[in-house]
Formats: C-alpha cells, structure tokens, sequence
C-alpha cells in the first residue's frame, strides 16, 4: 500500500474506532447489569431464578428480531443518526429498568431493551465496510471489540461498586445498577451526533485525496470480486452462502457466553473467595483483549484468512474439555485462559467474510442475520448449558457441547469459505 493509503488508513482508524469502541463497552456493561442486579432484584420483586432468567434471556428475544430491519434502515440514514437513535433508546430503557415494579415489567422493559440496541454491533459491521479496504478490514473490527473484552473485565468491579450504594439516596442497589449504566449511552448521543460522520464523503477531517483513494479502492475491490448489490436486499437472506454463515457464526457467540457463564463458577470451585475469584476473572479477558489486537493484524499478512478463524476455534475447543479433565486448579485456570481468547480472536477475521460477496442494502442484511442467529447464542447458553449441567451433574458435559459447537463453526467456515470469491489484498 502506498503512502496515501496508509495515512488514510491510519486518520480512518484514530478517528473512528475509539468513539466506536467506547460505545460498544457501554452497550457491554448494559448487556452485563442485570446479572449484578439480579443479587438484589430476585428478593425485592419475589422473582424465582427461572423466572429472573428468562426476563434476563428476552433481551435477546427482541434483539434477534428487529436486528435486521434496524440495519436496513441504517443502510438508509447513515450511522450517525440511527447510533444516535439506538443509544437514546437503550439509553431510556436502561434508566426504566432502575424503576421496574413487577415480574411483567421486567419481561416488557427486559425484551424493549434488546429491541432498543437491535442493530448497533451488525451497524458497525456494514459501516466499517465503507471506510476499510479488505486488507484492513479484521484489525480495525478486532479492535473494535477489544472493547468487549474491557466490559467484561471492569464490569464486575463496577456492579460491585454500584451494588455497595444501596440505600444511597432512598435507592436500592440494583436501582444505581441501572441508573449509573444507563447515563453514559445518553451523555454519547451528543458525542455522536457532533463527531460521527454518515460515511467518508462527509467527513470534514478527511482530506479530498484521501477520500478519493478510498472510494477508488473500494470499487476497485468490488468490481475484482464481481460483487452485485441486490436490488432487494432482503433477497441477500436467501443467498446460501449467507445461510452457511448463520450457521457457522452461531457456535462462536455460545461457546463465548457459555464461558461467560461458566468461568465463575469453575474459578470457585478452586476455592477462591469472591474477591479473589473477581480478580483472577480479570485475566482471560485482558488475553482476550490482547488476542483480538494480535490474531487479525497477523491474518493481514496472508491471502487466505480461513485458519485465523478454524485454527483458534480449534485451540478453544481443546482447552475447554482439557480445562476439566486436567488436575490441579493451576492448570484448569490456564486452559480457560487460553480458551477465551481463542473463542473471541478469530471472530474479527470471520466478520470479514459476508463483504466478500454482499455490499449495500445486502451487506446491511447479510451483517444483521448472521448476527441476530449468532445472538441466539446467547440464549442457547443461558438456558441449554445449564440444563445439560444439572440433568447430568457433571462438569464436563457443558464443556464438550461448546467444544463441539466451536468445532462445528470451524468445519461450516472451511465449507463456506470456498464458495467465496477470492480475497482482494490490498
């Protein structure tokens, strides 16, 4: 890549990603709060475990089913407003939830929320198509979601924290759960609204030379990989190859909130008090955040990116049974160390896949449907793994059902990346 090219890379990536990255742990920590909240929240309105789980679980209920529609009218209006749109909705259900009387409300606000923030992560998707070359593409989705990995890693600290203020001002503590994680999405919609643009032609910090070499390689890559915008997008829902995807995407996210799950409770198990358990849960998602920056900016390197994906959800599914059947709480705790990262790290590679073959309105509704399955993930892991625990009071059962989900999104992506066209570098 010649000079230009990389100093528009470069003024793309430090404009962008941060802004991007700092909403997405928001979105996390939004995603994450009713677990802290429910130490409290079961008690006060008389919910059972089941009953909290499914309120917790119809998130994704409401998610899977306005994800697509979202993104087609992002397509439309560009990422700036329908951000905008997406945090101050989730924003004011958040802030609702703090004031939740009953077990109905719950489920309503609980299902209202997915349908609020229903699109944003398939919406940077489609939008990082419009500002990154396909070389370039997987490094800035991976860092991108290292802001995920944070979430994860600070989010216990500061439900915690928040959980501690009970009685503050009248409130219970899951109420300041709710109010603190639904304050910062409102105080971004500004930030967004100012600093966003719709797509490279209106950036204002963008040079014309440099916003001319990027239109031009965009449509350069386009036109090598014989890439047809549908005339109607839904029909991209039809397309196999988007169907494979579905597929295949759909063992990553379970086996990442099976994990979530799970990691916990195993780390307890070694003994651990709950300060300490918090702490060492730190660390897998620090690798986590190190793997997402390492594995796509090494995927760059090669033509072909198929084992940057297959290869770490191979590794993950080995350390994930290995974590059980090893002795020593040493050494179960370094697999699931190893298993986290290679569950999230080949995720930015496999995002680069769908523009291959869709762009446009159809790239908008290939991102969201592939997403919006893999998102049943989270529902799948939620209410599947712990059954298969407790219909078979082993430990080892749960791990070799996601191992065999990651195995079985590894083989359906060695499947659908040959019916692909071949990869653009530039």
């Amino acid at each position: 890549m010649d000079e230009l090219g990389d100093r528009t890379v470069r003024r793309v990536m430090t404009r962008l990603i941060p802004l991007l990255g700092l909403i997405y742990m928001v979105a996390y920590i939004d995603r994450q709060n009713v677990s802290y909240a429910k130490l409290q929240m079961v008690g006060d309105l008389g919910l059972s475990e089941a009953a909290y789980g499914l309120g917790a679980a119809l998130f994704f209920i409401g998610y899977c089913l306005f994800e697509i529609p979202s993104n087609l009218v992002l397509e439309r209006v560009g990422a700036r407003l329908w951000f905008a749109r997406i945090m101050a909705s989730w924003g004011v259900v958040t802030l609702l939830l703090a004031f939740t009387p009953n077990k109905t409300m719950f489920y309503v606000l609980r299902f209202l929320l997915g349908v609020a923030e229903a699109g944003f992560f398939p919406g940077v998707l489609y939008a990082l198509t419009l500002w990154f070359p396909q070389a370039h593409r997987a490094r800035a989705i991976g860092l991108f979601m290292v802001a995920s990995a944070f979430a994860n890693a600070v989010g216990a600290a500061i439900g915690g924290m928040l959980l501690d203020l009970d009685g503050s001002l009248g409130l219970r503590g899951w109420q300041w759960v709710f109010l603190a994680t639904g304050v910062p999405a409102l105080l971004l919609v500004p930030a967004v609204l100012r600093w966003l643009p719709r797509g490279p032609e209106d950036a204002p910090w963008m040079p014309a030379a440099e916003k001319a070499w990027l239109a031009e390689t965009l449509a350069a890559e386009r036109a090598a990989a014989g890439i047809v915008a549908h005339g109607n997008p839904l029909r991209a829902l039809a397309d196999l190859r988007v169907l494979m995807l579905c597929g295949a995407y759909l063992g990553f996210p379970l086996a990442a909130y099976g994990l979530s799950y799970w990691l916990p409770t195993i780390v307890k198990g070694f003994g651990v008090s709950n300060t300490v358990n918090g702490f060492l849960n730190v660390i897998p998602w620090l690798l986590v955040a190190l793997a997402l920056w390492w594995v796509p900016r090494h995927a760059a390197r090669f033509a072909d990116p198929r084992w940057h994906i297959v290869g770490p959800a191979l590794i993950g599914a080995v350390c994930l049974v290995a974590s059980v059947i090893v002795p020593g709480a040493v050494l179960k705790f370094a697999l699931l160390c190893i298993a986290a990262p290679a569950i999230f790290s080949g995720q930015p590679v496999f995002w680069t896949l769908p523009p291959r073959f869709l762009s446009g309105a159809g790239a908008a509704a290939g991102f969201a449907a592939i997403n919006s399955v893999g998102n049943l993930g989270g529902f799948i892991a939620q209410t599947v793994v712990p059954r298969i625990r407790d219909d078979t009071g082993s430990d080892l059962a749960p791990m070799l059902f996601l191992a065999l989900c990651l195995l079985l999104a590894g083989a359906a992506v060695l499947l659908v990346e040959r019916r692909l066209p071949r990869s653009q570098r530039g």
